[in-house]
């Protein structure tokens, strides 16, 4: 019978730095929960396509918005923006930047795993 656990972002079990943010990883129950922190002028294709090594960003991404604008283009060309209390799904192949002054808080419960890990 699995064990009851309580982790808090407060004391992660990794953190990755990346430019201009930060992924917190907490592993609870066999799973990888992140918290990543993005700040004004981040963008995906500007400071992580180096790290992933890919075109677009291949994580696919369960997220709880906290705070900020995300906005987020898929390859296809369809776009959202996202913002706190928003739940997004959103598929491997797309770009993302933060929109504003506002750091952009998301709590992802998947994908995270490989996310801003060198290769």
């Amino acid at each position: 019978m699995p064990k009851m656990e309580v982790k808090n972002f407060g004391s992660p079990d990794e953190t990755r730095n990346f430019s201009k943010g930060k992924l917190d990883l907490l592993n609870v129950g066999g799973k990888a929960l992140g918290r990543a922190v993005f700040q004004p002028g981040w963008r995906w294709s500007t400071s992580l396509k180096s790290v992933a090594k890919t075109d677009s960003c291949q994580a696919p991404h369960v997220n709880y918005h906290v705070s900020g604008v995300l906005h987020v283009v898929m390859d296809d060309g369809s776009e959202k923006d996202c913002k706190p209390g928003d739940i997004s799904l959103i598929p491997p192949g797309h770009d993302a930047w933060v929109v504003g002054n506002e750091p952009v808080v998301v709590v992802d419960f998947q994908g995270m795993v490989e996310y801003a890990k060198s290769k």
